[in-house]
């Protein structure tokens, strides 16, 4: 460490954090043990997350200082995945698409069920995600 950098850093002798000199304030230099992995969490996580930090900044603050953001996230993901099987098997047998369909006429199988995914989804955003 040169001599400006030590200038640029100091700890604390009562409490023995860590502060980082940025601009004109000191900040401390914590861990941060609630951020989340973006490889850890799954589409619906990612979606969850980019809401929260673009239209609920309240919630996704709170989440992280409580350290449940990282859990918070991955329940959504978890749920939200649940869902969609659940809500692609409904579908699929109340419409009564089945795999005989799939053999006869791919390409109806193919629209009927991205029209099933699009519903689900829909739901699935209305639900858990957008809220």
């Amino acid at each position: 460490m040169d001599n400006n950098e030590l200038k640029e850093r100091f700890i604390d002798e009562k409490t023995g954090i860590e502060y980082i000199r940025k601009g004109d304030y000191y900040f401390p230099n914590l861990v941060d043990s609630a951020s989340v992995n973006p490889n850890e969490l799954g589409k619906y996580g990612k979606l969850r997350l980019k809401y929260l930090l673009e239209h609920k900044k309240t919630e996704y603050t709170i989440l992280w200082i409580e350290d449940k953001l990282r859990n918070y996230l991955l329940e959504i993901d978890k749920t939200a995945n649940e869902r969609f099987s659940l809500l692609m098997k409904q579908f699929a047998e109340q419409e009564n698409i089945t795999e005989e369909l799939k053999a006869n006429n791919q390409m109806e199988w193919v629209c009927r069920m991205n029209n099933i995914k699009n519903r689900a989804e829909e739901i699935i955003f209305n639900e858990l995600i957008y809220v």
